[in-house]
């Protein structure tokens, strides 16, 4: 989770389609059923893949300059990303496959974008392989091919509401201005893996955990004290996408709760779940 160069290569890239075993769920990329369902975890892929645009170049190098004038560089690379095929003339456009000569890597001309051909591929990759997967992911993928197209260019369509639209129709919601904003504030994505140093992992290790596997504890710990500004001991920990990081759901329904409040002190208000480090 700390090495973001990394989760922005799993949302840019090309994705292998495989599964060990019924219960592995590596075909689903860097992603959960959650998140491919309900969205969640989707502001902080957008906000990497963002971040990726306005700070660097495709071998990772920092780019020289102010990243403030690749702003509309970075929203068209979200557009690309998010493109989907549609013959309607909406206003806002969902089909942005006039950016395939920018962005080869997340559309081509037909207006495919990387995330829709991504979902078309888990499709696809279930379809063909009934005996790799469970009965409730060819469940879930059923509702999926039914349903995806439709919600996506709702989506799609609502991220691309200004910022200050006189309705309230996206007062709450996601918006690639929002996206550009906390891409410019967090800055450059980080190209190594945050490691805790020999003493706290040690201590760590000496610690009842609750069951809860010791790498997974010591990938929360690292991530909080990467990520935590330096005014508050407080920080949201990105639930969903730690979720999609361990390929499963693990983490918000077995682990996190029960983390030792001598670790890590949890307040959940809203739906947000806010997070510190005691130790």
């Amino acid at each position: 989770m700390t090495n973001e160069w990394l989760e922005f290569k799993a949302y840019t890239e090309k994705q292998k389609y495989s599964a060990a075993s019924k219960h592995d769920l590596s075909y689903l990329g860097r992603f959960s059923f959650k998140t491919i369902t309900d969205f969640e975890g989707l502001g902080r892929i957008l906000t990497v893949i963002a971040r990726g645009y306005l700070f660097h170049n495709r071998n990772g190098s920092l780019i020289a300059g102010d990243p403030y004038i690749r702003t509309q560089y970075a929203r068209n690379a979200l557009c690309a990303w998010c493109s989907i095929p549609d013959k309607n003339e909406d206003i806002p456009f969902v089909n942005f496959g006039e950016l395939s000569n920018d962005f080869p890597e997340l559309v081509n001309s037909k207006g495919e974008g990387w995330y829709y051909r991504h979902i078309q591929n888990i499709i696809k990759f279930v379809k063909k392989n009934p005996d790799a997967v469970s009965e409730k992911a060819k469940t879930t993928v059923v509702g999926i091919n039914k349903g995806f197209k439709a919600e996506w260019k709702r989506k799609v369509r609502q991220l691309q509401v200004p910022i200050f639209a006189l309705n309230t129709k996206a007062a709450w919601a996601l918006r690639f201005d929002d996206i550009i904003a906390d891409a410019l504030e967090l800055g450059a994505l980080r190209t190594e893996e945050y490691i805790l140093t020999p003493e706290k992992y040690d201590n760590l290790k000496s610690l009842d955990l609750n069951g809860v596997p010791l790498e997974v504890v010591c990938d929360v710990v690292a991530y909080c004290e990467v990520n935590k500004n330096d005014d508050s001991n407080w920080m949201v920990l990105p639930i969903a996408n730690f979720d999609c990081y361990y390929g499963n759901t693990n983490f918000s329904k077995k682990w996190l709760s029960k983390i030792p409040d001598t670790i890590l002190t949890r307040e959940v208000s809203n739906g947000v779940s806010r997070v510190k480090v005691n130790i």
